[in-house]
């Protein structure tokens, strides 16, 4: 199996953590899905992802104190290998792990994923549990030094060890039991620990050797431009920013980002901008509010992911959108990009504006995005030349967001734009 073959268009889903942190159950993941099923499937949503620490007890109870609860209880099989909390996920109960969870949610026609921490689990290395596959146990191929300095629960294993690999073999082939379709790696994509690089073609293997095709996503960012080669030959997204939250600061951050990986954009490989930060967020970090970005920084936020081509996984509680936030998740015209458009570029920013440009799949059709980075509404004028053409009059536009159409009577295409706002044009 290519990898290059799997996903021909950037996944779009859900993702439990924005709104659920660690302390996210199966009824919650049911309502979600069932959401996803009614109203936001017909797009092209898909994917419901179980974030981080779905195998932790009592995940969630000392939040003043840790995020993550150190050294603390979870679910683990005989051969070192995380299960599903049954006390958070009762259908996991009995060694079924996450197998009736992931069967709900594909009987919805959707895909399901999962979260996991680079690694084996400490409590495995301290008791010295067995690995399936080989006579090695846990102790023998974890590093005691190859550890995540925000996460408490795993040791990086050795790569060069006997076991390391039959480990990693053992969790994916576990995950294709369950029928699991897409996998986030985290602590692993900028590289932090010095195994990191060699534990991503580990984890490409085993996922290519366990017969089920699953998307391998890789986190936290920023990804390594140097390693871009890398990122496309073993995983299938990867992270370019570290945790995106709804601050128009680091939306702002996204366009020089989005401008470092523009030419890494394939089929089959795409920088990750991260989550969606809309609607309902934080409940699980002790913060729920509605998202402190407004209705045209949303806007832009969309415009910018879509138009670059970063896969789409939103944050906010599906339960709980309102309907202008459902219109911005569902504009079929913008959404299309992501799978018709190609060639996308930034062709010019500044300090309160960027344009970014790029093309349909099929036919003469283009694209044209004018952001007004600004925090007042400005009128920007598009000079003709950035495409390399003598003149706009004549084109006619079709806005996407607004469907406004009209024909240029001007040399320029004159863009009156709230602040923070976007123009997303087809002509």
């Amino acid at each position: 199996m290519n990898k290059n073959f799997l996903i021909s268009s950037p996944p779009m889903g859900w993702n439990s953590y924005d709104y659920y942190d660690t302390t996210v159950n199966e009824d919650n993941i049911k309502a979600n899905a069932d959401y996803m099923a009614a109203n936001l499937k017909e797009y092209g949503w898909e994917y419901i992802v179980v974030d981080i620490e779905w195998y932790s007890y009592d995940a969630g109870t000392q939040r003043d104190k840790h995020q993550y609860i150190p050294f603390w209880r979870v679910e683990m099989d005989e051969y070192s290998r995380l299960l599903p909390c049954p006390e958070r996920f009762p259908s996991s109960a009995n060694g079924q792990g996450f197998k009736p969870l992931a069967d709900y949610v594909h009987s919805l026609g959707l895909k399901f994923g999962i979260h996991i921490m680079r690694g084996i689990p400490r409590i495995a290395a301290h008791n010295h549990t067995k690995i399936l596959g080989t006579d090695k146990t846990a102790n023998e191929i974890a590093s005691p030094y190859s550890i995540c300095s925000w996460n408490p629960d795993m040791y990086g294993v050795i790569p060069e060890d006997e076991g390391s690999q039959e480990y990693y073999n053992s969790i994916m082939n576990l995950y294709a039991e369950w029928g699991v379709d897409f996998i986030k790696c985290d602590d692993i994509c900028r590289m932090d620990a010095a195994s990191s690089k060699k534990e991503i073609e580990m984890l490409h293997k085993a996922i290519q050797q366990c017969g089920r095709p699953m998307v391998l996503s890789l986190s936290p960012g920023p990804a390594r431009i140097e390693e871009a080669w890398h990122y496309e030959k073993y995983a299938d997204m990867w992270r370019i920013t570290d945790d995106f939250w709804d601050d128009w600061r680091l939306v702002l951050n996204m366009f020089e980002r989005c401008e470092l990986w523009q030419n890494h954009v394939d089929k089959g490989g795409y920088p990750d901008c991260d989550m969606l930060p809309v609607g309902m967020l934080g409940k699980g970090f002790a913060d729920e509010h509605m998202t402190h970005l407004t209705r045209d920084e949303q806007i832009t936020m969309m415009t910018l992911w879509c138009v670059f081509r970063s896969p789409l996984m939103i944050g906010g509680e599906l339960t709980l959108l309102d309907e202008w936030t459902e219109k911005l998740l569902t504009n079929s015209e913008v959404l299309s990009l992501l799978t018709f458009s190609h060639n996308a570029r930034q062709l010019v920013r500044d300090s309160v504006h960027c344009v970014w440009y790029s093309e349909h799949k099929v036919g003469d059709c283009k694209y044209l995005t004018v952001f007004n980075l600004a925090d007042e509404e400005r009128v920007i004028k598009v000079s003709p030349t950035i495409v390399n053409k003598e003149t706009f009059v004549g084109l006619k536009f079709k806005e996407l967001w607004t469907k406004e159409t009209f024909t240029c009577e001007n040399e320029e295409l004159s863009v009156k734009i709230p602040a923070h706002g976007a123009k997303l044009y087809k002509y």
